[in-house]
């Protein structure tokens, strides 16, 4: 029992960090977005990078060392298909994501991972997909749709994507642009809308919920990312609606 601790302390300490150290990233492209986020773009230098699923995370550390363990966990905001080119889009909402803006191209970045299983990649047999973000919970959703689109993928989607106020919508002409490329329907829901708004106000609930879904939904997978009341809300909502457990998956964000 206290070799294993002691080979596991080894591995997190030395030999995963290590590993970091000969397989850095450069940072290629820092773009900012609407709604206090910054997109990272990162290509690997000198390495083939790695390969990830639609809506995974990996812990990021940018201007040190991977032996300070001073790495944060971000999803993969980019698509799939374009890997090892990588993208994460992070907002300003803690000590170290206020930072990301000031990050300059050319500086050298380490990634651990990919981690998770958030992913529409372990549902091949699906009929569909619906998506219920607040935020920058969009971020491993728009990873999705981005992915499915570069595939050609038809099936049904539908995405309920919760703010306060139309200025925070992150994506929203991406978003639009991605209805020409896959069957998407899309919901924007506005807590604080703006004078002669006509789409969906307030939080998303149950009432909404019946006004958006579509009928027979029964080989339909549901991902949910943002904070904990919009997941719990949303989870009793559609275990109120029949919707068996084991195809509600949610990822929680929070600050870093």
């Amino acid at each position: 029992y206290t070799l294993f601790w002691v080979l596991l302390i080894v591995h997190v300490r030395i030999v995963k960090p290590w590993r970091m150290l000969r397989t850095p990233y450069r940072v290629v492209d820092v773009r900012p977005e609407c709604g206090a986020c910054t997109t990272l773009v990162l290509e690997p230098e000198g390495h083939a990078g790695m390969r990830f699923q639609p809506g995974q995370f990996a812990w990021l550390t940018v201007r040190g060392s991977p032996f300070r363990f001073e790495e944060h966990p971000f999803s993969f905001a980019g698509s799939a298909e374009l890997a090892p080119r990588l993208e994460f889009s992070i907002k300003a909402l803690g000590d170290f994501t206020r930072t990301v803006g000031d990050i300059e191209p050319g500086e050298t970045a380490y990634l651990d991972g990919p981690y998770g299983v958030f992913s529409v990649d372990r549902y091949p047999h699906a009929e569909g997909f619906v998506f219920v973000a607040a935020g920058v919970g969009v971020a491993p959703i728009l990873s999705m749709l981005r992915t499915l689109a570069d595939r050609g993928d038809r099936r049904r989607l539908v995405l309920i994507d919760a703010n306060r106020h139309w200025d925070d919508v992150l994506f929203r002409d991406e978003l639009e642009t991605l209805r020409e490329r896959l069957d998407l329907k899309l919901v924007h829901v506005l807590s604080r809308p703006p004078d002669g708004w006509q789409g969906e106000r307030g939080h998303v609930d149950a009432a909404l919920l019946a006004r958006v879904l579509p009928e027979g939904a029964a080989g339909v997978e549901f991902f949910l990312c943002g904070p904990k009341g919009l997941c719990d809300a949303v989870q009793q909502a559609l275990h109120e609606r029949g919707v068996q457990a084991g195809r509600i998956h949610f990822e929680l964000f929070d600050m870093v």
